[in-house]
């Protein structure tokens, strides 16, 4: 399973923050990461996207980003088609589940770090 593309929705430069921590940590065992934040252009040296659209060939998005966020970013989600997409502690969004499932897209309440550190990523 390494090697897989994986977005990171809500990259951070802030080493305290979960998503950032998730970058290293997926780097670290061999995912190819995708950060994405409009408000970065470059994140520890590594290229952040403006937007979901930017992206192609994701097999897995991590979301840090609250509802408001990702409510808007759905279409764009679709329209990219990852095999799964992880809500966060904190990311949850009822309301974006069903459309997702509906678009044959894997849905997860999960974190990312237990996720890599007990081998069920």
């Amino acid at each position: 399973m390494k090697n897989l593309n994986v977005a990171i929705l809500g990259a951070s430069d802030h080493e305290y923050r979960y998503s950032y921590k998730a970058n290293s940590l997926l780097k670290e065992n061999g995912f190819n990461t995708f950060l994405v934040n409009p408000n970065h252009d470059v994140i520890k040296g590594q290229k952040c996207f403006k937007s979901v659209s930017e992206l192609n060939d994701i097999d897995t998005i991590t979301v840090y980003v609250r509802d408001s966020i990702s409510n808007s970013m759905i279409d764009d989600i679709i329209k990219l088609a990852p095999r799964r997409v992880i809500f966060n502690p904190g990311s949850e969004n009822d309301l974006i589940y069903k459309q997702l499932q509906d678009n044959k897209i894997i849905v997860e309440q999960a974190c990312t770090l237990v996720l890599l550190n007990t081998g069920q990523f």
